[in-house]
């Protein structure tokens, strides 16, 4: 079992900035995916940035260039910076680990970005 608590959300103006963390209960080294997702309302949950099993980082379009994914083992937690930010933005995060065949999610994380 594997919890993962994010953090960092909040209000922003366009154009600003935020860092989320995603902290794991466990060591992040060992798992096959890890990344952020996002769901705005009345929409499908979306793939952001994602550290993939080849190791590989992908990112949605919308997001290269503004938003960068990154990871710290020794601290199992897994950030994302968050630049440039839009209105289209706002969604609620949620931090996703694979492992094996599992997958786990966090309670996600509110980001508004106002006009």
């Amino acid at each position: 079992q594997v919890q993962l608590v994010e953090s960092g959300g909040g209000l922003v103006q366009a154009g600003g900035s935020l860092r989320l963390s995603c902290a794991a209960s466990r060591s992040i080294f060992s798992m096959n995916v890890m990344g952020w997702y996002r769901q705005a309302p009345g929409k499908q949950r979306e793939s952001v940035a994602v550290f993939s099993s080849g190791g590989i980082i992908i990112y949605a379009d919308s997001v290269k260039g503004r938003f960068t994914i990154s990871r710290d083992n020794a601290k199992n937690t897994v950030y994302l910076q968050m630049n440039t930010l839009k209105p289209e933005d706002t969604a609620v995060y949620y931090c996703r680990g694979r492992l094996g065949r599992d997958d786990y999610w966090g309670q996600g994380t509110q980001v508004t970005v106002s006009s």
